[in-house]
């Protein structure tokens, strides 16, 4: 199945803010991406609103219709609430563990190291991005792969972010996935609560 590969910014615009990360070209407007964008300034139904926001997610951490509503049906069949469980869930993958430590500068880039065979967890190669981690597990570059120039570029323009719930040896190349994170850990903007509202119909 197809993942989409177009114009980053295009989408971005769509959501208004740059989900991708830092993008020179974007420039938020008060209207959609489009030759006739300016022209269509309808107001949102409550339903296109719990639409746009799910579409964001899925955007942001690289998933598809399906996968995205199987990790839904997980998140609700958990204890807590669903919302925020599920970005427990999204944040807990590998792929995203990945991108957080700073061995990609996106999270697609972190899929394609996962799915190369370069990222190892626990010593042992994993080759599936949504590999969802466990606390206390160790994340690292496998050994062959430390010379790669794409992971070696990205430590050294990656800014360093601190995040509670990992820690990161950078000269190593290797992290631990110490816990779950709280919502409140999560720096995405995202309102988790229109995707429940939106499956709950």
């Amino acid at each position: 199945m197809a993942r989409y590969i177009g114009p980053k910014t295009k989408i971005a615009r769509k959501f208004g803010e740059p989900i991708y990360g830092p993008d020179k070209n974007f420039e938020k407007k008060n209207y959609p991406p489009g030759q006739h964008g300016n022209n269509r300034r309808r107001k949102t139904s409550e339903y296109g609103t719990q639409l746009k926001e799910k579409q964001k997610v899925k955007y942001l951490y690289g998933l598809l219709e399906k996968q995205f509503r199987n990790l839904f049906e997980k998140a609700n069949s958990h204890h807590g609430i669903t919302g925020e469980v599920l970005l427990i869930l999204l944040e807990s993958r590998l792929d995203n563990v990945v991108f957080r430590m700073g061995l990609a500068p996106s999270r697609a880039a972190a899929r394609q190291l996962v799915s190369h065979r370069h990222i190892t967890v626990d010593g042992a190669v994993v080759d599936i991005p949504s590999y969802s981690l466990k606390a206390g597990q160790i994340v690292g570059v496998r050994e062959k792969s430390k010379s790669l120039e794409s992971i070696n570029t990205s430590l050294l323009n990656t800014s360093v972010h601190k995040y509670s719930w990992l820690e990161f040896d950078k000269t190593g190349m290797v992290g631990k996935f110490l816990n779950a994170p709280e919502r409140s850990e999560i720096p995405e903007n995202i309102k988790e609560q229109l995707i429940v509202e939106l499956y709950s119909k």
